[in-house]
């Protein structure tokens, strides 16, 4: 028998919801009982108000997650109907929310550094397993890319977190390296893989199956976080079934977080 998902339906309320990058908001929600059953790397189902025909829940990774506030933070790219309506969610708002759901990171056992990289409004998950990995004292390495630099988030926060972002590219070049963050991880592997123990990845398929190579080149654990409709977030569904090694697998039961060398890349 199947595992039955921890996911419950929370009632939670909009405490702030703005714009932080070009077509980015970040959304502020407090919901107490749910803040304290998030793991990183595990994301939410959202339910947007505003149109009765759409009855799918937006699922979401979060940034952060504050137990004595009872908050939780959101970062999402606006990037269809769904989303705009989010967008326009103001404080004092309520709705509902789905979670926890999926399985999130692992961090090695007797890990001694870790090499993140994150792409575009992939940096959430990565922020929150930055987050972890000072509290447990473990360093580590941030790369960061964005198509351009009016869409770059996280650099600030990742520092604040406790590691300087050693590389930025975007690919245009209005910020940091011209090219791709991929360029970047490679050669980091390349020059220091032995000192690490762990990559953990986060953005577009296409760079994380690039970072997935380097690792397994520099003979390093990766897990990449893949990014799939996961419309029921309990494994109903089947609409975000992710190809595997080990055949197909539902990524809000079994990921979205996967040993990247399983993956059908």
């Amino acid at each position: 028998m199947p595992t039955p998902s921890p996911a419950r339906v929370h009632d939670c309320t909009v405490v702030a919801n703005e714009p932080i990058a070009r077509d980015v908001f970040a959304l502020r929600i407090s919901a107490p009982a749910l803040v304290s059953a998030l793991e990183p790397g595990q994301f939410v189902n959202i339910a947007v108000p505003g149109n009765a025909m759409s009855l799918l829940r937006i699922p979401l990774s979060y940034a952060a997650a504050d137990a004595e506030a009872g908050t939780i933070d959101i970062w999402y790219a606006v990037v269809g109907e769904g989303t705009e309506r989010l967008s326009r969610m103001q404080p004092g708002d309520s709705t509902t929310v789905l979670g926890p759901g999926g399985h999130g990171w692992t961090i090695p056992e007797g890990c001694r550094r870790a090499l993140l990289v994150a792409g575009g409004i992939g940096v959430p998950p990565v922020l929150c397993l930055a987050r972890e990995l000072a509290q447990k004292g473990i360093p580590y390495t941030v790369c960061i890319g964005a198509a351009t630099a009016d869409t770059l988030v996280g650099e600030h926060e990742f520092e604040e977190a406790g590691s300087p972002v050693i590389s930025i590219a975007t690919d245009d070049g209005s910020a940091g390296y011209h090219g791709f963050v991929t360029d970047a991880a490679e050669q980091v592997l390349e020059l220091e893989g032995d000192t690490f123990d762990y990559v953990a990845t986060c953005g577009p398929e296409p760079m994380m199956a690039k970072v997935a190579a380097a690792a397994v080149h520099a003979g390093v654990f990766c897990e990449a976080s893949v990014e799939r409709m996961m419309s029921c977030g309990f494994g109903a569904c089947a609409t975000c079934a992710v190809e595997t090694t080990g055949g197909m697998k539902g990524a809000c039961m079994c990921g979205p977080v996967f040993d990247a060398k399983e993956v059908v890349w």
